[in-house]
């Protein structure tokens, strides 16, 4: 069954090619040169290191892989700051660049232990969310909501509140009942709601300022098969009836094609009616389509519109049933640049449809859809979902493109609707903005220099954060 980019495949497939003829080649390479090639290493032979956009890179001067919470702990105390910890570099903030000490937790992965009664499990951090459906689902467990992407290390997802969608359901880090740090000082601390909570709402989403989140204990369910459909309707529609749906759904979430005015419907719910895997992925196919409409039809975006919308108001409903961990998550192969903010959910709808038409109307080069999801509120001080319900709409750029426009065209948008950006995406967001949007930011921030008050774990984005420049 169609994925949610296999369904923009049928929309566009031997579409664009019609187009081709005003293909300008010249003009197409140039757009999508993309930023020069980093050195491999730098003028003291220290390494490159990236993440997964290209964004953002470093040379750090030391790198650590520790296997064990005592190797980390020693580690931590010695080490040269700044001092930060990678998952999967999933981030497009400036989150890891350090040329101090690069910490990977890769060698600290697995379940450590789990209680089938109370349906919880221990997970060391360094485990990817792509290794940890699977584990889970061996003891009949799963994880309570999952992202649009599996390949973060569970650290890094829970230290930058990555989210999924549900209007009832709170992100990754809702579900942690417990968490185990080591500070910069090599301390190592249990954390809980009820033990120590003012150190549990500071830290859980930490950025890793904080401290290594080495483990943590999550709230799961019972394995449970999904029924997921996918189905387009006009945007505006879409926008309109977007209250009723997040409602009836356990997942549900928009995915707005610009230069269409269509939008993919995914819904999901617990079924169980027999399993109908999801197919062949034709997700890249897809948006390399949705790619090629764009080049092909830059300087007529009215054509662009029409061929656009004609293809993909002719998609039938796709479905597909089995295991949540299975359906929940997708491959995305190309790479991207992304801003997302976080709503208060009331002013979700009408804010996507403003950044829409602004992008229609000054960026034709966007080609990637939006998605908007629904996230439930939950106490962690510094997390976007704190103490209100929340929309999120994420706006993407093709990693070879400028993506200024997003803070040109887009953020302004977010911030006159009050959003508070995901932590893992970009924003030009400093401290004084931080905590006009945040309660607790600065209640935060001093339990942050508590525990590290020689900054070790800070580089230059973090300070600006945090506001300790």
């Amino acid at each position: 069954m169609a994925t949610r980019r296999g369904l923009l495949a049928a929309a566009t497939g031997g579409v664009a090619l019609a187009g081709a003829g005003a293909f300008d080649a010249v003009v197409a390479r140039a757009r999508d040169a993309g930023p020069a090639e980093p050195p491999d290493t730098d003028a003291q032979g220290r390494l490159l290191w990236r993440n997964w956009s290209g964004n953002q890179t470093a040379y750090p001067a030391a790198r650590l892989a520790p296997a064990t919470e005592d190797a980390l702990a020693s580690s931590l105390k010695t080490a040269a700051g700044p001092v930060r910890v990678v998952g999967a570099g999933h981030s497009f903030t400036a989150l890891i660049p350090t040329d101090g000490t690069l910490v990977s937790l890769d060698a600290m992965t697995g379940l450590a232990g789990h209680d089938d009664a109370a349906l919880t499990a221990t997970v060391r951090t360094g485990t990817r969310l792509g290794a940890l459906g699977p584990a889970l689902a061996e003891i009949g467990q799963e994880m309570l909501t999952l992202p649009d992407i599996n390949k973060q290390a569970l650290g890094g997802a829970l230290g930058t509140a990555t989210h999924g969608t549900g209007e009832t359901l709170q992100a990754i880090h809702g579900s942690v009942t417990a968490f185990r740090l080591v500070t910069a000082r090599g301390e190592v601390m249990d954390l809980s709601a009820t033990q120590n909570p003012d150190l549990f709402h500071a830290s859980l989403v930490g950025l890793g300022g904080f401290g290594v989140i080495t483990q943590a204990t999550l709230q799961n369910r019972k394995l449970t098969r999904i029924k997921k459909r996918v189905y387009a309707m006009p945007t505006r529609d879409a926008l309109a009836a977007w209250p009723q749906l997040k409602r009836a759904h356990r997942n549900c979430e928009l995915y707005i094609v610009p230069f269409t005015d269509t939008t993919a419907v995914i819904a999901g719910d617990a079924t169980d009616e027999p399993v109908q895997p999801r197919g062949p992925d034709t997700d890249t196919d897809a948006l390399m389509q949705m790619k090629m409409l764009r080049d092909a039809f830059w300087a007529v975006p009215a054509l662009r519109k029409f061929i656009g919308r004609t293809a993909m108001r002719q998609i039938p409903e796709s479905l597909a049933i089995d295991d949540g961990w299975k359906l929940l998550s997708n491959e995305r192969p190309v790479r991207f640049n992304e801003m997302e903010y976080h709503l208060p959910a009331e002013a979700q709808a009408e804010t996507a449809l403003a950044v829409l038409d602004a992008v229609e109307r000054l960026r034709p080069d966007v080609f990637f859809p939006f998605e908007l999801r629904s996230i439930a509120p939950d106490e962690a001080w510094l997390s976007p979902f704190y103490q209100r319900a929340s929309g999120s709409v994420a706006v993407h750029a093709y990693y070879k493109n400028d993506y200024s426009f997003l803070f040109d065209v887009v953020e302004p948008i977010f911030r006159k609707a009050g959003g508070r950006p995901h932590w893992g995406k970009l924003n030009s967001l400093q401290a004084a903005d931080f905590a006009a949007l945040y309660p607790r930011f600065k209640d935060a921030a001093a339990v942050r220099k508590q525990l590290d008050p020689d900054g070790k774990l800070l580089n230059p984005y973090l300070r600006k954060v945090f506001g300790d420049v």
